[in-house]
């Protein structure tokens, strides 16, 4: 009996520290506000081993000993009345979720590596049963929704391209005009557009359709094509595709590629092409041989025969903080050498700051830009090329998940000190202004109407646990004192005590410390004083402490009115 009434008692001060924590790890509005809305997690439900009252190394006999013996006192047919119940309902099937999970060595691993997530790590197959109807549809029609997003999201694949280019060289180039003044006019010319959209449908496992079509125009002069590649993976070597190309400029152009891998740092492929225009069948051949060289860097040599005669050897060096590529080219008709750098920045807003530098047979190409991500989702980018004689371009390019919008502009013809100033300080400026007046007013008004949904959700959550631990301390109430009578019924008169104890010695009853612990007979002593440690001391065993902070536990299981100090002239 002695037993039953400290597992009695030690079920008590667990639900109610239970309660406590999760008070405590409420986070405040500061934090709230600073931590990302994806990083903050529900309020807990408490953890399963505290809820069954066991160590977590507890075996399978001790968890279902606990089981048992709190379903002797959860069991709603134990209560008569219907708020009684109905508690006693809710807290029984929590009792039964974590013994179900506990008894199973599978989940039970999952769970105490992972906690309660890892056990809906497939989405909506497992939901919590402690929510109300309502909200366990709301989970699971939203679970459901993403899940079909995600699905059609992988299995079409969908890539678009929106181009947008634009000829600005009257902002800036000067003309004459028939009396020989200087004139200069301000017209803003659209000279080229461009759309492209692909998808996937994969077919099987190994084999996947690719349908894919664009249409573009430039200075009045437009055209199109339709492109259809099936792909099969091999998965012994590698993977063959065949394409074909429908197009009103070029012709009908059959392909076929074919991908092996050599070794496990080796890979070679290669790809021929039959293109049918009004000047006959012109064939072409495209072989690339690649190697990865160092864990980070990957080099690689390429031959063209046929639409363009080239051979290209190119060495790429990609790390977290860079990404640097050498490219040298020998063909007719285009020969040059190229160099390009980016830098990573280590922000959390993933800033890339990139410079090329390009030397061929037609002429010299310098570029320099950035890409910043705005979103989750979006990235911005910006990048200024100048050179001869290709003048001075501006190209701004917006990336959404797989479709990406590009502005490439004109601006002058020849190199300009003055434009390439504009061309770098005019992007920077707007995006500031862009950032500062519509980009993070729109993240913060969103993040602050999440965190108050949040909030909200949070408080009903925590009025929800409030409840539940004040109905778990209302239960076991009846079950304490029933152990208690039966325990002063067995052992007579003698009182169960509180000792006070100093640190590193045993527990001994002091002369200013003994109290009467539920005795009938001590309605007129003052309250409990404070103090540094106390003890739970039964008659016939060993004595349990207790922390001072956990006093105030006793006044709300509604016994206080039975403790009070008394002195004593001898122990």
């Amino acid at each position: 009996m002695n037993e039953i009434l400290t597992k009695d008692f030690l079920t008590v001060l667990r639900h109610f520290a239970s309660f406590r924590q999760s008070c405590l790890l409420r986070p405040s509005r500061r934090a709230t506000m600073a931590a990302p809305i994806e990083e903050q997690d529900e309020v807990d439900d408490g953890d399963f081993y505290s809820l069954l009252n066991v160590r977590r190394e507890a075996t399978p006999e001790e968890l279902k000993a606990a089981y048992r013996r709190l379903c002797m006192v959860y069991h709603p047919d134990k209560h008569a009345s219907a708020e009684d119940k109905r508690h006693a309902d809710a807290m029984f099937t929590r009792l039964h979720r974590a013994y179900e999970v506990l008894s199973d060595p599978q989940t039970r691993a999952i769970y105490d590596i992972y906690g309660k997530r890892g056990l809906d790590m497939e989405g909506w197959e497992v939901v919590k049963r402690t929510r109300t109807q309502a909200e366990v549809q709301d989970e699971f029609e939203q679970l459901k929704k993403e899940r079909e997003e995600r699905r059609l999201q992988q299995r079409t694949n969908p890539k678009g391209t929106v181009l947008l280019g634009l000829d600005l060289t009257d902002l800036f180039d000067s003309y004459d005009d028939e009396d020989g003044e200087y004139t200069r006019t301000t017209q803003m010319e659209v000279n080229r557009m461009a759309i492209a959209q692909s998808i996937e449908a994969p077919l099987s496992l190994r084999d996947t359709v690719s349908l894919a079509g664009s249409l573009s125009t430039q200075n009045g002069t437009g055209g199109g094509s339709l492109t259809l590649v099936l792909r099969r993976l091999y998965p012994s070597w590698g993977w063959a595709e065949a394409d074909l190309e429908l197009g009103d400029v070029t012709g009908p152009t059959v392909g076929l590629k074919v991908h092996q891998n050599l070794s496990a740092r080796s890979s070679v492929s290669c790809r021929g092409a039959i293109l049918a225009s009004a000047g006959g069948i012109r064939p072409g051949i495209t072989c690339v041989m690649a190697r990865r060289l160092t864990p980070h860097t990957t080099g690689s040599l390429t031959w063209r025969w046929g639409l363009i005669s080239a051979m290209n050897a190119s060495i790429i060096r990609d790390t977290e903080s860079a990404h640097l590529a050498l490219t040298l080219q020998l063909g007719v008709p285009n020969s040059f050498v190229l160099l390009s750098g980016q830098y990573k920045g280590q922000d959390e807003k993933r800033t890339r700051l990139k410079a090329s530098l390009r030397v061929g047979m037609f002429g010299t190409v310098l570029e320099y830009g950035a890409e910043r991500k705005i979103s989750r989702h979006s990235t911005l980018g910006a990048s200024v090329s100048l050179g001869l004689p290709h003048g001075v371009h501006l190209r701004l390019r917006l990336n959404r998940a797989n479709q990406m919008y590009t502005i490439p502009a004109h601006l002058a013809s020849e190199v300009s000190p003055s434009v390439v100033l504009y061309a770098t300080v005019t992007p920077l400026l707007a995006y500031l202004a862009l950032d500062r007046l519509v980009i993070q007013p729109y993240l913060r008004s969103r993040k602050e109407r999440e965190v108050k949904e949040q909030r909200e959700n949070r408080s009903s959550e925590m009025q929800r646990h409030k409840e539940e631990a004040e109905a778990v301390i209302r239960l076991m109430q009846e079950t304490v004192r029933r152990n208690v009578e039966a325990e002063e019924a067995k052992m007579g008169e003698e009182p169960l005590r509180l000792f006070h104890i100093a640190p590193f010695h045993h527990p001994q009853p002091l002369h200013h410390s003994i109290v009467q612990f539920f005795h009938p007979h001590t309605m007129s002593y003052p309250p409990i004083p404070p103090s540094t440690m106390w003890w739970l001391w039964f008659p016939s065993g060993a004595p349990f402490s207790i922390a001072p902070a956990l006093l105030p536990l006793l006044n709300s299981c509604g016994i206080s009115k039975d403790i009070r100090p008394f002195q004593s002239q001898s122990c």
